[in-house]
């Protein structure tokens, strides 16, 4: 069962959430937090494995609550969950230790996903926001030496790290290349230690820049 805080100063957000994250029966609503100083104190409190967090609230904002929640629990995951999408808020949120970061207008189904992610160690990120970082990763390394491939990357990997660059999800990515979800996962993880890779999207940046070339 996954543990799940709310955090968002609207109430009818919070109602939102909780009637979909209680309606699967591998999710649990522990709390709810209206504001950046109420979130910390319930982590604290309820030890959730994943907190959806707003990011502009009254008082103390989404980030700097992020910030404190992962100094006091650092394996707690963290998926911002927001509609400002734009650098301003995405690189001060991820810098605070955020996992994830979604727009409030994925899909239902995005977003429970997207919690599952979290939870199994994932980084989910809405589409745009990670075609953005790619994006931004790939304009920086243009004047830079190209990145080698590392040693023993498999065909099979090399697949599946091409896959991660576009931003497809491991379930995407197991139906594109006829694979189970598990063995995905487990070539992720293979990927991020060969790469050198703390999160997924370092491992889709490293797909980006030059990992392909042999």
């Amino acid at each position: 069962m996954i543990r799940v805080l709310l955090v968002d100063d609207q109430q009818l957000v919070r109602a939102g959430l909780r009637m979909l994250c209680d309606s699967v029966p591998d999710m649990e609503v522990v709390g709810e937090a209206a504001d950046g100083a109420a979130a910390v104190r319930l982590a604290e409190q309820l030890r959730p494995d994943v907190v959806l967090m707003d990011l502009r609230m009254p008082g103390v904002d989404g980030t700097t609550a992020t910030a404190r929640i992962l100094a006091s629990r650092p394996a707690t995951r963290v998926v911002v969950l927001t509609t400002f999408d734009d650098d301003d808020h995405l690189y001060p949120a991820l810098a605070a230790g955020a996992c994830g970061f979604l727009v409030k207008d994925t899909s239902p189904a995005e977003l429970l996903d997207g919690v599952r992610r979290a939870a199994a160690g994932d980084s989910p990120f809405s589409q745009a926001v990670l075609r953005r970082l790619v994006e931004q990763a790939v304009h920086t390394q243009a004047n830079r030496a190209p990145v080698a491939a590392p040693a023993g990357v498999t065909e099979r990997e090399r697949d599946v790290l091409a896959l991660v660059g576009q931003g497809l999800s491991n379930p995407e990515i197991a139906a594109r290349l006829h694979l189970g979800v598990t063995t995905v996962k487990t070539h992720v993880a293979n990927l991020m230690t060969k790469t050198g890779s703390a999160n997924r999207v370092q491992l889709a940046v490293y797909a980006a820049t030059g990992a392909d070339r042999r």
